[in-house]
């Protein structure tokens, strides 16, 4: 399912990531910048319709605002959002140059927590690199 953004080797990685950390629960895989996206994985039986485009501004934002927001706060760095809905979840895990958001069926906060690290890692490395 990739376009371009990442080179298949690192896109590969996160939806493998992803995918062995939450298992058949993964809906879908993302990876955004500020500037675009790609969808690395969708399970096939979901619709293809979703407004990426628009998740992507508003996830970006969120990102912004929980970093600003909660900055020098008793409760320390900003990790990871989780969001529930009434048909999955949807956690996102972002940098200041980009992130990834995964949406599930249900998991357990542990199952949040292994996923949120193991991507944080991820980006971390391409950071370094």
């Amino acid at each position: 399912m990739a376009t371009g953004l990442l080179n298949a080797e690192i896109a590969d990685q996160i939806e493998t990531t992803c995918r062995t950390a939450i298992g058949d629960s993964l809906r879908s895989v993302t990876y955004f910048t500020r500037d675009d996206y790609e969808q690395l994985y969708l399970r096939e039986d979901l619709e293809r319709d979703a407004d990426l485009s628009t998740f992507i501004g508003h996830e970006w934002r969120g990102f912004k605002t929980a970093q600003t927001a909660y900055q020098q706060s008793e409760l320390g760095d900003y990790n990871y959002t989780i969001r529930v809905f009434d048909n999955g979840f949807l956690i996102r895990v972002t940098n200041d140059r980009e992130g990834v958001f995964v949406t599930t069926d249900g998991l357990t906060i542990k199952d949040f927590e292994e996923v949120a690290t193991a991507v944080d890692a991820v980006l971390s490395a391409r950071a370094i690199q």
